[in-house]
């Protein structure tokens, strides 16, 4: 348990060093170029199709902090518990609340694993709430699609999800234009929005199943 909580913190520090950029080792992150990028896809692309598992909680108490838990509440109005989205402004809505189609974030393990070059440290980075082990394709779940996770109910909605300049930052040019092409844009690399239909517990190793 004492090892478990050390490691855990090592990790939130790594995090916090990769997103303020002011530590030597934030240099020295390695950046895969496209055609390594290519190249372990295929592997990335191994995920099942029909039941797949929950590897990371990952809430976001405020701008550019990350918490990594091992349980945690959705619920309909406010996502993920403790987590920013339910404060951040969307200028299109009609009361200028958050975007309720993009309540929930999800990113498949095994390509955030590519991109991060197997640095088990920087999952938390993108900051997508649920970091699973499903294919989350739009041939696999396309919006509408619903999802079981725990005794929560999570809704796939048309809201894309794409790589952006804090990306860029993150996981270097090369990984924003592989998530954000064509083809990236089908496999849902970059990950999927979705919401909360139904409030309930998810926690870390549950199941993922097509509702």
């Amino acid at each position: 348990m004492i090892q478990r909580i050390r490691n855990a913190i090592k990790r939130m520090r790594n995090l916090q060093r990769v997103q303020n950029g002011s530590d030597s080792e934030t240099e020295n992150i390695r950046h895969l170029n496209t055609d390594e990028l290519e190249a372990g896809l295929k592997e990335a692309l191994t995920s099942p199709v029909d039941e797949g598992i929950v590897n990371l909680i990952v809430c976001r108490p405020d701008v550019g902090q990350r918490e990594i838990l091992q349980s945690a509440e959705f619920s309909l109005e406010i996502g993920l518990v403790g987590d920013n989205w339910s404060k951040k402004p969307y200028s299109k809505g009609p009361d200028g609340g958050p975007h309720p189609e993009m309540q929930v974030t999800m990113i498949n393990s095994r390509v955030l694993d590519l991109i991060t070059a197997g640095d088990s440290s920087r999952m938390a980075v993108p900051g997508d709430q649920l970091v699973v082990d499903f294919d989350i394709s739009r041939e696999n779940i396309p919006p509408g699609t619903r999802l079981n996770i725990g005794s929560a109910v999570i809704e796939v909605t048309e809201e894309p999800h794409t790589g952006c300049s804090q990306f860029v930052g993150w996981f270097g040019a090369d990984a924003m234009r592989f998530v954000n092409s064509s083809r990236g844009r089908e496999l849902c690399l970059r990950g999927i929005n979705s919401k909360v239909v139904q409030s309930g517990v998810i926690s870390q190793g549950d199941k993922i199943t097509k509702g």
